[in-house]
């Protein structure tokens, strides 16, 4: 039996879909913490709340495989990462796959620390792992095409920074293999694109793809941070961002490895593709 965390999520939904392939469906179960949500994913749901240990117990019951996909609420995760960890330990689980960040070891995003302690609850919790440290997704960046088109340019503070991101699927086709085959415990997967890219290349390509003049500006992080608040972002979240953009300037999203590639026996998604999709998607 495989549980997955966070299945009406984005990653998850992708993972439930892929996975019903590879496995019947029976033996897959969902964990959600509103189960109307997972009604279209066509396997069981369980209810499992983070914030709330005592439903995590009963929902793991029977599973061998759990994967662990990060939460979304930053500056909670690691309590709500150790609530699961500790639940699946009760319940007996036999491994764990956790969705954690590209080089979360040495990595100088602030998005980091959280993972460095799941990583850590992990290996100090007896039950076998796997950790699968997923790279920037690209649709972090192509969501925002439809406002570098209407504001004319593309706006950020990474430089030249090497981006070695890749759309969610790829991150999901990983998961499934790691779920899906055996030999995989205690091993750590630094998960990006085979080749990476700059932001001027990913104006480059909008523009390419629309034939508009779509550049690229750098700004300070400052700007940058000041800019998502205008446009109606919170001010912790565009303060956020800005420094990551500044991390990825110093090579925090850059990883050339192709362990992912390796992973899932085909090159990962070129850049062309989530642009094409962001722009079909408008």
């Amino acid at each position: 039996m495989i549980a997955i965390t966070g299945a009406t999520g984005q990653l998850g939904r992708l993972v439930v879909a892929l996975l019903k392939q590879q496995v019947p469906p029976s033996s897959i179960i969902a964990l959600v913490r509103s189960p109307e949500k997972a009604k279209n994913l066509g396997v069981t749901a369980r209810v499992a709340d983070y914030d709330t240990p005592a439903t995590l117990v009963n929902a793991l019951a029977d599973i061998d495989t759990l994967l662990l996909i990060s939460s979304n609420e930053v500056g909670q995760r690691a309590v709500q990462h150790h609530n699961v960890i500790a639940a699946a330990k009760q319940a007996g689980v036999k491994r764990i796959v956790y969705t954690s960040l590209l080089h979360a070891d040495t990595s100088s995003l602030s998005l980091a620390e959280e993972h460095r302690q799941t990583e850590a609850d992990l290996k100090a919790s007896g039950v076998a792992f796997t950790i699968l440290r997923n790279g920037w997704y690209s649709e972090n960046y192509t969501g925002s095409i439809g406002g570098a088109l209407a504001g004319g340019a593309f706006i950020g503070s990474a430089g030249n920074g090497k981006i070695s991101a890749v759309p969610r699927a790829d991150y999901a086709e990983a998961a499934v293999a790691v779920l899906t085959h055996e030999g995989q415990e205690g091993k750590v997967y630094e998960l990006a694109a085979d080749t990476a890219w700059t932001l001027t290349d990913l104006a480059a390509e909008v523009s390419r793809q629309t034939g508009k003049h779509i550049p690229y500006k750098n700004l300070a992080e400052a700007d940058y941070a000041a800019a998502l608040t205008s446009v109606g972002l919170p001010a912790p979240l565009a303060t956020a961002i800005a420094s990551w953009d500044v991390s990825a300037s110093q090579g925090a999203l850059f990883d050339d490895s192709h362990q992912l590639s390796k992973l899932i026996g085909h090159p990962t998604t070129p850049l062309s593709v989530p642009v094409a999709a962001a722009l079909k998607a408008r």
